[in-house]
């Protein structure tokens, strides 16, 4: 476990990402758990760790909204939701561009994405040069942590490193929009209100959570 505040910490989540290693790391809602999106093993190893089905696709954090279209197509849609949600606490899912590939999707033709409001988190996936994935650093089922220490009780030495940057700001997972669905639909809602959604969109949206 590594404080936030180190100097260090950034290179060393760094160093573990490539080499093909799991992070553990502070997010503006829960602690998450990265992997190198492009790094087959280290995926597998992921779902491994988290006891989750490999046929149930991972989020992925970008650094930027504009890095959305190497890895997605961004619809006038999300262009709109990226602007005014993005860094925050929504993830988008868009359909995933022909070009594209990673195990973290499980297959599927589409992407969850979402550009978190934590700096830490941001400078990581941007000096890796490439999506790190954005699941929440607990057993499946299990709660999501909000601590560094919560992450340490569910999954120990399972991982490499641990980034402590204290107790998460939100406390609150982040709000899921499916905006290849028509009308768009939540699929779960957490800490971005379903009607801020609507009134952005201009539109009302389901809700499947």
């Amino acid at each position: 476990m590594i404080s936030a505040a180190d100097p260090y910490a950034l290179q060393a989540a760094l160093h573990v990402l490539r080499e093909g290693g799991l992070v553990c790391f502070p997010t503006d809602t829960v602690y998450g758990i990265g992997a190198a999106a492009g790094d087959d093993a280290a995926v597998r190893r992921l779902f491994a760790v988290k006891g989750r089905p490999p046929d149930k696709p991972l989020p992925l954090l970008l650094a930027e909204a504009g890095d959305a279209t190497r890895v997605a197509e961004l619809t006038p849609l999300g262009k709109t939701l990226a602007s005014r949600f993005w860094p925050g606490a929504l993830t988008i899912v868009m359909r995933k561009s022909p070009s594209y590939r990673s195990l973290a999707l499980a297959g599927g033709d589409t992407v969850a994405l979402r550009v978190p409001d934590h700096e830490l988190a941001r400078r990581m996936v941007r000096d890796l040069g490439g999506p790190v994935t954005g699941t929440s650093a607990n057993r499946a089922g299990a709660r999501a942590p909000v601590s560094a220490a919560e992450v340490a009780f569910q999954l120990g030495e399972m991982v490499d490193l641990i980034v402590d940057g204290g107790r998460v700001r939100d406390r609150a997972e982040s709000t899921v929009i499916d905006i290849t669905l028509t009308p768009p639909a939540v699929l779960r809602e957490g800490a971005v209100n379903k009607g801020d959604v609507e009134r952005v969109l201009k539109q009302a949206v389901s809700a499947q959570a």
